[in-house]
């Protein structure tokens, strides 16, 4: 009796748990959506056009694990984490910093990024650089590089009116990121998903009916 009521404790916390860190994340991907002056989520034109998620990232330690040998991988759970993003065409993108010296646009700095993580991966699977298409933003000076505001800036600027969501590893970068209006997720926490829940990044993008 005392084991099977033990058992039952055990199982009502980690119900309990699991239903505090759902409330938590709810709360905050509700907290972004636009609301009228009752309360209620606005149905009009610009709040529809503020739909359209775009899931910025951070790279090392977020998406990327260095290991002590200098090999690189994915995080655990990142590739299906992004594969399920990609299912669902959710875009994604990276805000990573880089030397500057890399090259003197994104493409080129994104370029030898590339170059450099493609020769020490030691994945089963190559990382998916073609979700990110051009959406690879890196410092051009020195000044730029996080926690400093430019990158953040950039990616909000050439996200139009959608919604951006911003998730590292760093309470710093997730702070700055919210702070310019960013939807921020520190991955890695224990006892939360190692990262936002698709069907949260998903609510984001609900478009109110015309």
């Amino acid at each position: 009796m005392k084991i099977s009521a033990s058992k039952g404790s055990v199982r009502a916390g980690l119900a309990l748990s699991g239903a505090l860190v759902w409330a938590v994340l709810s709360a905050t991907v509700s907290a972004a959506l636009p609301e009228d002056a009752s309360g209620g989520t606005r149905t009009t034109a610009a709040a529809r056009e503020r739909a359209c998620p775009i899931v910025y990232f951070d790279l090392g330690e977020t998406l990327v694990h260095t290991a002590d040998d200098g090999s690189t991988g994915y995080q655990p759970g990142a590739a299906s984490y992004l594969r399920a993003l990609r299912l669902r065409r959710i875009p994604v993108g990276l805000i990573t910093n880089v030397p500057p010296s890399w090259g003197t646009t994104d493409a080129e700095r994104a370029a030898r990024l590339r170059q450099e993580v493609d020769a020490t991966w030691r994945g089963p699977a190559p990382f998916a650089w073609k979700d990110f298409g051009d959406r690879v933003l890196t410092p051009r000076t020195e000044a730029e590089r996080k926690p400093a505001p430019a990158l953040w800036q950039r990616a909000k600027a050439g996200s139009g009116r959608c919604r951006v969501v911003y998730q590292a590893e760093t309470a710093e970068e997730v702070r700055a990121a919210s702070s310019l209006g960013f939807v921020p997720y520190q991955v890695g926490r224990p006892h939360r998903p190692a990262f936002l829940p698709v069907r949260l990044v998903e609510l984001l993008g609900r478009r109110s009916p015309a």
